[in-house]
């Protein structure tokens, strides 16, 4: 459903709101059921959107917010931050957030921290009407916030940066590196910089296309898989110097569906290669990997990288989260086939059904959005 529908319209959004309703609170009974056994730790009563945990481990999120104007029906979320102690205090109320005179819906789509944790970077997905017969026009962009929810101006006074996607800091805690559509939608990305200080900087690695990215911690690299823009050779897995603009390739891969994910130290990367098999490699010796058979899903590594936790659902979608133990990882010889494995996973949380998930920079906890009310839950991390 659009987020963007004109109030009049046989097919507002109010209209479907309440069957969404309706329908969600009969599909999430036992769900319910299901979490009161787990008792959570913490929860936000609200309709999260996004979330993202801070070094320190709090947790800014997104909070659904509906607003009305005389033709249309608007989303525009709140922001908030959820302290180590569970108090939390709102940080942009979403019906105050205005640009100018354009009329724009927008949801909070993912969220990212400074190194120090005092800047968090929102990244907004936006529906703009961008004429009188109402045509409207999705985008990405990113707003940039401190901790007690101060905008910071950047570019001519906006505390916003358009057309950036998956925004990261530098380790300077001021330089931003976002992925700019090279083809839409989302299928190839350039990067770009800009500064909280001195305004935008200008493209990296230019004249480069990417798939997809994934900071590597406690630096200024990334690992990246990259493509160029006829999307005619395989696709290459990298290693980025984004403050050097140096690179270094590590594998040309037979295949990329999504899934980037890097371990905690940086030694592995995961990725899938196709729909159901989830490639797994050691970034300094990139010949040794393994291919296991586990379906298309969204990982995130456990905090000893022995195990990957697996959502066997794409992003925005609902699905089961297991654990998959990562065998050793077997030098591959070149020209011969690679065998895939199939390893048993192994349940968490009784096979509730989860939208989003995310393991606490710390190890120690598991954040959870089941569909239906879409309450963030906080849980120890299940062994």
């Amino acid at each position: 459903m659009s987020r963007f529908s004109r109030a009049h319209s046989p097919c507002s959004l109010r209209r479907h709101c309440a069957w969404l309703i309706l329908l969600q609170c009969v599909s999430f009974v036992p769900l319910l059921r299901a979490q009161d056994i787990e008792k959570p730790l913490q929860t936000i009563d609200e309709e999260i959107t996004a979330f993202g945990f801070a070094p320190d481990g709090r947790i800014v999120y997104g909070a659904r917010r509906n607003i009305k104007t005389k033709k249309y029906d608007l989303q525009h979320d709140d922001i908030g931050l959820m302290e180590t102690n569970g108090k939390r205090r709102r940080l942009l109320q979403g019906d105050k957030f205005t640009r100018g005179d354009e009329l724009l819906s927008y949801t909070a789509d993912a969220f990212s921290w400074s190194p120090n944790g005092r800047i968090i970077l929102a990244q907004l997905f936006s529906t703009n009407v961008v004429d009188e017969s109402g045509r409207t026009e999705d985008s990405f962009m990113t707003l940039v916030l401190e901790d007690n929810g101060k905008e910071i101006r950047i570019d001519k006074g906006e505390s916003t940066i358009r057309d950036c996607y998956k925004p990261s800091f530098l380790q300077d805690n001021s330089t931003i590196v976002c992925l700019a559509e090279a083809i839409k939608p989302r299928l190839l990305f350039s990067f770009r910089y800009t500064n909280t200080v001195s305004g935008p900087a200008g493209p990296a690695f230019e004249g480069r296309t990417f798939l997809d990215s994934v900071r590597v911690p406690r630096s200024n690299a990334a690992i990246a898989v990259e493509r160029d823009r006829a999307m005619s050779g395989p696709p290459r897995l990298q290693r980025l110097e984004l403050l050097a603009q140096d690179d270094k390739e590590i594998a040309t891969l037979d295949g990329y569906e999504g899934g980037l994910a890097l371990s905690p130290s940086g030694n592995r990367i995961a990725y899938f290669i196709d729909r159901e098999i989830l490639e797994v490699r050691e970034v300094a010796a990139p010949d040794r990997f393994v291919r296991l058979r586990v379906g298309l899903g969204v990982v995130q590594w456990s905090p000893d990288e022995r195990r990957i936790l697996l959502k066997r659902a794409v992003e925005r979608k609902s699905g089961d989260l297991v654990w998959i133990n990562i065998p050793a990882l077997p030098a591959q010889q070149a020209g011969k086939p690679v065998d895939v494995l199939q390893p048993t996973p192994q349940t968490v949380l009784h096979g509730i059904s989860l939208r989003d998930f995310a393991i606490s920079p710390d190890g120690r906890f598991l954040a959870v959005v089941a569909p239906g009310r879409r309450n963030l839950l906080l849980f120890p991390l299940p062994l």
